[in-house]
């Protein structure tokens, strides 16, 4: 998935761990992702919280898109700050999952929560031998 993934790769997010249910991003803010506040733009926060939550319910080895997204922005993000979203399988069953993402600042303050609801569609990310 990551060899395609051109959005995330563009912003510089690094994949720093993934294993099934579970994915962290990082991302560093960086001047061009800064809105007329000087503050990290919420759309800059919004795409790392759904990048992780892409690797996280992609994990299970099935396609997987986005069904629903919510964010929460608690606090800004800053020019230089290193932004960690960690994403959670909260519950999945059949084809729908439910996913939560924490993102927060290298010194723990956390900025946003996000939910993303998740459905599984058809194929395999990793084709398997029967």
């Amino acid at each position: 998935m990551w060899v395609g993934d051109s959005a995330t790769q563009a912003l510089d997010m690094k994949l720093s761990d993934v294993r099934t249910g579970h994915a962290t991003m990082t991302m560093e803010v960086k001047a061009h992702m800064a809105n007329g506040h000087g503050l990290c733009h919420g759309g800059y926060i919004f795409i790392l919280a759904d990048s992780a939550f892409a690797y996280a319910c992609n994990s299970h080895n099935h396609r997987t898109v986005a069904q629903h997204c919510s964010i929460s922005f608690l606090r800004p993000g800053k020019l230089g700050d290193t932004l960690i979203a960690v994403a959670s399988e909260h519950n999945r069953m059949g084809r729908s999952g439910i996913y939560d993402v924490t993102v927060s600042k290298e010194d723990g303050t956390i900025i946003a929560e996000f939910r993303g609801l998740s459905r599984t569609i058809d194929g395999l990310l990793v084709e398997t031998k029967d």
